[in-house]
């Protein structure tokens, strides 16, 4: 199968050399940095860039943009996109994603299908990418109801191509909302976190807590400022209810309150063991 990928950073790099190395593809790549597309082309994770004159040859493209760089993408190349092939992007908010792409899919022939994969690293970049990034990994799709059951398990078996173990199918608007409380808000805390003047002095002082809590604090931060504007509203209220809580835990504190902070405590031990 011809499968393009679009944004060659380290979700849309690691997808080429999956596919790639699989064997049973052929992987055309587009990136605005030459440097990524070159690179690319050299490690054997493309056969070659992916353009206006052989877009129309793919039979499934993969879109690793930013939200709003991805809508884009479809806008431009929606006429030449070939009939009946499957387009995925793999953003991390799909409501601002999916209605736009759905509707130019429709118009132009061809099928959209939002997605997002559960992998990743606090890096980014081609020079990050790797080839088993998706190893037993989860897919996340949001298909229209009316998709053809055909047309998802030809996305299942690309994916489980490139390593997936999982797909999860959903809508975006609970993709959405569960994505602001499971990665978005991680990222806020994480980044807030790190900006305390004892920061500076952790060393020799910290060790796995430190680390698991602040292992993403250091983040593109044009790229998840988009994400969090694209998603305010679910984020705003996971912010605001996190805030409520810490504050129960700072008043049980400053009232010596121990009953109270130890069935603060209980709650959570409690919220986690139910949440597995």
């Amino acid at each position: 199968m011809k499968i393009g990928v679009a944004g060659l950073g380290l979700i849309g790099g690691s997808l080429a050399r999956a596919l790639s190395d699989s064997g049973k593809h052929e992987v055309f790549g587009l990136d605005r940095n030459r440097s990524s597309l070159l690179a690319a082309k050299m490690v054997g994770a493309i056969t070659d860039e992916m353009n206006e004159s052989n877009i129309g040859e793919c039979d499934m493209i993969f879109i690793a943009l930013y939200p709003q760089a991805t809508v884009e993408f479809v806008e431009i190349y929606s006429d030449k996109i070939k009939k009946g092939a499957i387009v995925a992007d793999c953003g991390g908010v799909k409501r601002p994603i999916c209605a736009p792409c759905e509707k130019l899919a429709e118009k132009n022939g061809f099928i959209f299908i939002g997605a997002h994969p559960m992998a990743g690293t606090q890096f980014s970049g081609f020079n990050s990418s790797r080839g088993n990034l998706f190893k037993n990994a989860t897919m996340i799709v949001t298909p229209k109801e009316n998709t053809d059951i055909r047309v998802l398990e030809k996305l299942r078996n690309v994916l489980s191509d490139a390593g997936f173990g999982a797909i999860n199918f959903t809508t975006p608007e609970e993709h959405d909302k569960v994505i602001a409380f499971t990665s978005q808000l991680p990222h806020i805390i994480s980044n807030a976190y790190v900006k305390s003047h004892t920061a500076v002095k952790q060393k020799g002082f910290s060790a796995g807590s430190y680390r698991d809590l602040t292992r993403v604090s250091k983040l593109n931060e044009k790229m998840w400022t988009e994400l969090f504007f694209e998603n305010k509203d679910n984020l705003i209220n996971e912010i605001d209810f996190l805030v409520e809580r810490l504050n129960e835990y700072s008043t049980a504190l400053k009232a010596d309150d121990r009953e109270g902070l130890v069935s603060l405590l209980k709650e959570g031990t409690d919220s986690k063991k139910q949440a597995k």
